[in-house]
């Protein structure tokens, strides 16, 4: 009876999450009573990104009477219904936390068409930024986040939930105090948490301990292995060309979780380090992914601000993806030959193979072919959900949800196979970027960025695609994506010859492939690197870094010059 219990209530939490997650938001526009007079606008930050939560207030400036208020959604739009008696003197006062206030008065025709019912849309509010204490002291805090991470000092988790309590004790005791401290609350905190990724990974780690049950990992190293013929060096570019493709179709969080408990199987049983595969296997999906719209995070955004199509981003950088995935497995080779060296001999292989024949068998063939119908129905969603906005976390949990009602394994034991230490240090890091990106950490970048591209496309591209590379190393690329949409957008419109996309696609690259270059820099890796710590092979930021910044250079470098041919050489064959 127990079990039932804890079985409905799980289902009964991922079931509320796909609700959540998959019902579309109702319109974030405020509406008024048929009749009233109202005052709309819309407020934008200095590179033309949304901002939400701003108080807005519609003040008699004569007597200092607020006559309506409201708040900016989460589309930056605003709404003020109008009294029955209008004042001559109008004035539109804008608040917000790390902006400067902003006042805008009314025009005389504008307060005579309020007062014969007509309604006044006001051209587009932008806020100055404000440069305070909690600018400094959360920039401090994100920094030494970093620091701790990269020493390697604390647990992971542990280190991410010590910034948010400092973000929040800031916030709260501080804030009290100065309202310059103030940095953010926890209802703006929740705001930052990308719950698509947090339910997608939950999602996905119920079907791999479901799958892990039926003996398939253990099938497929023993497959794998047969096929390399126990030559090591070939095995890592089978498995990068596997990862890599299926990244692409797939999406590179969801990839990862699949390969990563197969790929430690495979290297354990060969007797070598699993990261000699994993990490080879991780910066190709973070490369090959981003040829697909669906194949990143950082895509999925890109497209959708951009309007790029599925084949706009194939047909533009699957050539370039190519070239800088040839050079991504040349790195490889050299990087673990020293580590692979030895595992080949024609004994030990003969043996191996022996010892995976023995534990290669299907224990549970009903339940695979369970898992096999609903990950092929998956499958399908995954691929054709965007065109009913179904995005993957929904699929996730629905995946999840049918294959534990179908197969009704241990509940306990599906629950104990989550990672909660990776998933909560996904929501406090979410959490600790989103306070850089609330005070105006990531704007101030951007800002700079802008600048340096002054109206010339060559150095746009170059400019983009390195500064993103490179600042995703210690930026999220998900947030830093998101953050620079605007700021590419704006440059796609007034830099010459850019009415092609081309930053956009440059912006792919450089956060795609730049989140090769450090442990924080992509999802995938963060993922990556919780399972194989819990087989007893962390994975250090240090590590980390050490790997994958000379392939970002390496990768990010031929990503560029793709970019330059296609768009700048040949700019005729770009579409």
């Amino acid at each position: 009876m127990r079990r039932r219990i804890r079985l409905v209530v799980l289902l009964a939490s991922l079931l509320a999450g796909a609700l959540l997650l998959g019902v579309p938001r109702a319109a974030s526009r405020a509406q008024a009573p048929e009749g009233t007079a109202v005052i709309t606008g819309t407020v934008h930050g200095k590179q033309g990104q949304v901002v939400e939560g701003a108080a807005v207030r519609l003040v008699a400036q004569g007597t200092g009477d607020e006559l309506e208020g409201g708040v900016t959604q989460a589309d930056g739009r605003f709404a003020l219904m109008v009294p029955e008696t209008v004042p001559d003197d109008l004035v539109i006062h804008v608040e917000r936390a790390h902006y400067e206030d902003m006042a805008v008065v009314l025009d005389p025709e504008a307060v005579e068409g309020l007062r014969q019912g007509q309604p006044v849309a006001l051209p587009d509010i932008h806020l100055l930024r404000q440069v305070n204490a909690s600018f400094w002291i959360a920039t401090l805090i994100f920094a030494g986040m970093l620091a701790l991470i990269g020493l390697g000092k604390l647990h992971n988790t542990l280190t991410a939930l010590l910034g948010v309590t400092l973000i929040f004790f800031v916030s709260y005791l501080g804030g009290a105090l100065n309202h310059d401290l103030f940095i953010l609350d926890f209802s703006g905190a929740l705001r930052y948490v990308d719950w698509n990724v947090i339910f997608l990974i939950m999602g996905m780690m119920i079907i791999i301990a479901a799958v892990e049950r039926t003996g398939l990992f253990q099938w497929l190293a023993y497959n794998a292995y047969r096929l390399s013929g126990g030559r090591v060096w070939l095995l890592i570019p089978i498995l990068m060309l596997v990862t890599g493709v299926t990244s692409a179709m797939l999406d590179n969080v969801t990839t990862m979780l699949l390969m990563t408990p197969i790929t430690v199987q495979i290297a354990l049983t060969l007797g070598i380090s699993p990261l000699a595969l994993l990490m080879p296997e991780v910066m190709a999906s973070n490369v090959v992914g981003i040829s697909t719209l669906i194949g990143t995070p950082t895509n999925i955004l890109i497209g959708s601000f951009a309007k790029i199509s599925f084949n706009g981003f194939l047909s533009n950088l699957t050539p370039g993806v190519l070239l800088a995935f040839v050079g991504l497995v040349i790195y490889s080779e050299l990087v673990y030959r020293g580590e692979i060296h030895g595992s080949e001999s024609e004994e030990v292989s003969h043996l191996l193979l022996e010892r995976l024949a023995e534990r290669a068998k299907i224990t549970e063939p009903e339940d695979l072919k369970k898992a096999g119908v609903v990950g092929a129905f998956m499958l399908l969603l995954f691929i054709t959900g965007e065109h009913v906005h179904l995005v993957p976390a929904v699929t996730a949990i629905m995946g999840a949800t049918v294959l534990l009602i179908w197969t009704r394994p241990d509940i306990d034991e599906m629950i104990e196979e989550v990672d909660w230490t990776t998933l909560v240090f996904f929501m406090a890091l979410f959490i600790v970027v989103g306070a850089v990106q609330e005070v105006g950490l990531v704007s101030v970048v951007a800002d700079v960025i802008g600048r340096l591209v002054a109206g010339n496309l060559v150095v746009a591209i170059l400019v983009v695609t390195w500064s993103s590379a490179l600042l995703s190393t210690v930026i999220a690329n998900i947030p830093f994506t998101a953050a620079m949409l605007p700021v590419v957008g704006y440059l796609t419109a007034t830099v010459p010859g850019a009415h092609s996309k081309v930053i956009f696609y440059c912006l792919s690259v450089g956060s795609g492939m730049g989140g090769n270059g450090s442990l924080i820099g992509a999802s995938a890796n963060m993922v990556t690197a919780g399972i194989s710590e819990r087989a007893g092979y962390p994975i250090s930021f240090a590590y980390f870094l050490k790997k994958g910044l000379p392939a970002l250079l390496i990768t990010v470098g031929l990503g560029t010059i793709w970019l330059l041919l296609r768009f700048i050489v040949f700019p005729g064959t770009a579409t």
